[in-house]
């Protein structure tokens, strides 16, 4: 919620009967999630349950929105089937990601923020998507697993597979970030006194107000 996250418990419950249920104020996006996971389960070779499936979004008074609830999701459902080593484990890790039909897994909105909740919460971990793993590895003293595939996640929790953690050394990062740029005043032909007081402007710190100034950028051929 902005720039603010608030941590959602999956809950999954099977028994007899039929239907996929998903409870919590979930909008389409959260919906459709069955959809994707049974894909993703049973391409994979997992068991996806055909019975009665409750899936709890808690607290449900927070309206859910978004894919990143598909990972937690399927994992529960894992747990709740016995397709885990150690089901009971789950609480210890906070999880999102967008599952593809194969598997894999997509990035998701707002890694930093999730992260600094997950650090708040004292987490074990933290699971994201690898297109995010940077992003919240910024926050310290935090374990931050960047995982491509449902796969990867479900052999480290069966104790399978290792994963490594990521580190970022955040001030090498910051300096790395002063020295990228998409746009430089090389690329602007002329137009010298305006580049002298931008560069003013931002070296020290100034603001800076253009009036009914007309910028002529001209390019060599």
């Amino acid at each position: 919620m902005g720039v603010h996250a608030i941590t959602i418990t999956v809950e999954v419950n099977v028994s007899s009967g039929a239907h996929f249920f998903i409870v919590g104020l979930p909008d389409n996006a959260v919906k459709e999630c069955e959809f994707r996971i049974e894909s993703a389960l049973k391409n994979r070779g997992y068991y996806f349950p055909r019975t009665k499936v409750i899936v709890n979004l808690a607290p449900a008074d927070i309206r859910k929105t978004g894919s990143a609830f598909d990972l937690p999701i399927a994992m529960a459902i894992l747990g709740a089937t016995d397709q885990l080593t150690e089901p009971e484990i789950l609480q210890s890790y906070m999880m999102l990601g967008e599952l593809g039909l194969d598997g894999s897994i997509k990035a998701i909105k707002g890694a930093l923020p999730i992260a600094m909740q997950a650090k708040k919460e004292n987490f074990s971990a933290l699971f994201v998507p690898k297109a995010n793993e940077r992003e919240a590895a910024m926050v310290s003293d935090l374990i931050v697993y960047g995982v491509s595939h449902i796969d990867e996640i479900i052999a480290f929790l069966n104790n399978q597979q290792k994963l490594d953690p990521v580190f970022i050394d955040t001030k090498e990062a910051f300096y790395q970030a002063q020295l990228e740029y998409d746009t430089d005043f090389i690329e602007v032909k002329g137009q010298a006194n305006i580049k002298r007081a931008l560069e003013i402007a931002a070296a020290g710190s100034h603001n800076a107000i253009r009036l009914g100034v007309y910028f002529n950028v001209s390019y060599n051929v």
